[in-house]
């Protein structure tokens, strides 16, 4: 099948391409404009701009934590429309599922879980195998389980180390490794309620600067594409800009990623004794080339944190809303799940105007990620509303208006004129995440990328224009037409396989029966657990 997109206004910052121009693909990928051969099939992009597929370096989507604020807020999903007959789970429900469906009505066909525990591997994928259309990875959690913590105590050598991270991105089927408060969930089972980067875990002797240190090290020996992804210590806290600024100097000359930075942009002046210092750590971002951040955009409304992030659910249960909450206290990864309301008031204005300052303050859109920590900062279906206040003054300025102007006055949000253009966009949400993970193959429309394609009616209404996408291609099938999704296909988990030493096995085997009683089969699994239509695609390493 030759296919033609013609006439559209192509925004692909990656190969310097804009302007009308045709789109070509065959067999799923998009190739140079044939000599002799016509068209089977041509769509008249005329009045339209077409872009990749976007996406998502962070979102929450699958796995234990996100299973288990499902079942602890079953009024937000109970009056889900039935999913299609014929799929699989048809009778479950239909949130997983719908999760496809809704990111690909925007034009999103990647999609990355950041927070995936190894022993949990099994489920993640399991539950990732049900969300249709897209192409999902996850990241996989070290930094407070107990081998590697006790490596670290006794000085493994490098090797050692490298092997036991190596084998367990490729057991889990990763495609890179997530560091949560490197230490803190260790510490939290010693009674310890606060953490900070230079605070030691009792039983180690270990800081957790020290554990990041030896991860992102050994991610980069590995040639593990995408950096470590840290999320760093006392999320959410008053004068939190400080641990992130340590955070971004310990970056060492290599390259480290900051996950939701907007949520560590706290200072403590005003009479509340909290306010923004979104321009401090934008400016130490834009002196750091080695560093790179998403942004974790708070907006108004329901939703529920989800986080491994022990101490800070832990101290998050005070403020649910609704009133109910899990805390559980894991083997190397605990975490919790705390319902929340972000409201127009003091703290939701200020952190709304925080992951805005970070946005437009921070200069390179190679280096700052568009996401809202979903579930976290706001549900990935606000992206289209984040759009447009990016993309205008005039709404960004109008939604200030209605927000508590105390806390505004504690941001340098009012004084900014920027606004993203849409190469910027495309920049940001397709180019820069494809090279951050190592995906070659999509973020652009080059000859020899698959064919994630999407396309969008130009118009003065940002947000309708990135709610609907007018038509978005997976691999080449047309999947949605006028924000509806018209085709039903299944995507795959993108995964590393980093070779190790034979031997780890033997090591892990042995630890895992003598700590759990259980054969290490009992946290592995093999590829048949998932189905054909979900197949694993393997990416590479870099030398």
């Amino acid at each position: 099948m030759l296919i033609r997109l013609a006439g559209g206004e192509v925004i692909d910052p990656v190969n310097g391409l804009a302007g009308k121009r045709d789109v070509w693909i065959k067999d799923g990928i998009v190739v140079e404009k044939p000599v002799s051969k016509k068209a089977d099939k041509t769509y008249d992009l005329s009045g339209c701009f077409v872009m990749a597929g976007a996406i998502d370096i962070h979102s929450h989507i699958g796995g234990g934590n996100v299973n288990t604020a499902r079942l602890l807020l079953p009024e937000q999903h109970a009056a889900h429309l039935k999913r299609p007959q014929h799929t699989p789970l048809s009778n479950a429900g239909w949130s997983t599922f719908r999760t496809g469906c809704l990111y690909a009505q925007m034009g999103f066909t990647t999609v990355v879980e950041p927070a995936m525990s190894p022993t949990n591997a099994l489920h993640t994928h399991m539950e990732l195998a049900d969300i249709p259309i897209i192409d999902k990875a996850t990241l996989a959690i070290l930094g407070n389980d107990d081998f590697l913590l006790s490596m670290i105590r006794d000085n493994a050598s490098s090797a050692m180390i490298d092997d036991y991270v190596a084998w367990t991105v490729s057991r889990s089927r990763a495609l890179g490794v997530k560091v949560i408060n490197a230490g803190a969930s260790a510490a939290f089972k010693e009674n310890i309620r606060t953490f900070s980067f230079d605070d030691v875990v009792p039983s180690y002797g270990v800081s957790s600067r020290r554990i990041v240190e030896v991860l992102q090290a050994s991610v980069g020996r590995l040639g593990i594409p995408h950096p470590l992804h840290v999320h760093t210590n006392n999320l959410g806290v008053a004068g939190n800009a400080a641990t992130a600024a340590e955070t971004i100097g310990a970056s060492n000359g290599r390259p480290l990623h900051l996950a939701h930075l907007q949520f560590y942009g706290y200072g403590t002046e005003g009479k509340r004794g909290f306010s923004s210092e979104a321009a401090r750590l934008a400016e130490l971002v834009n002196g750091n080339p080695d560093v790179t951040i998403d942004v974790g955009q708070v907006m108004f409304g329901q939703t529920v944190t989800i986080s491994a992030d022990v101490i800070r659910q832990y101290s998050g249960m005070r403020t649910a809303s609704p009133k109910k909450s899990v805390l559980f206290d894991g083997d190397g990864n605990g975490g919790g799940i705390v319902p929340y309301r972000y409201r127009q008031d003091f703290y939701g204005s200020l952190q709304w105007a925080v992951g805005l300052e970070l946005f437009l303050l921070i200069d390179d859109p190679w280096r700052v990620f568009f996401t809202t920590d979903h579930p976290n900062g706001a549900p990935f279906t606000a992206y289209p509303e984040l759009f447009e206040l990016l993309m205008r003054r005039d709404v960004r300025n109008a939604k200030m208006a209605e927000l508590d102007q105390s806390a505004l006055e504690l941001t340098t949000l009012a004084s900014i004129s920027r606004e993203y253009t849409l190469d910027e966009v495309a920049v940001m949400t397709r180019g820069a995440p494809a090279k951050l993970l190592g995906l070659d193959d999509r973020g652009h429309l080059g000859p020899g990328a698959i064919a994630d394609i999407a396309v969008y009616r130009k118009g003065q209404d940002v947000q309708k224009m990135f709610r609907d996408a007018a038509l978005v291609f997976k691999n080449g099938d047309l999947v949605v037409q006028d924000g509806v999704v018209t085709h039903y296909r299944w995507g795959r988990a993108l995964r590393l396989n980093p070779p190790s030493d034979k031997g780890i096995v033997k090591r892990m085997q042995a630890y895992h029966e003598d700590r759990y009683g259980l054969s290490l089969d009992w946290f592995t699994f093999p590829d048949s657990a998932i189905s054909r239509e979900n197949p694993f695609a393997e990416v590479a390493c870099r030398s």
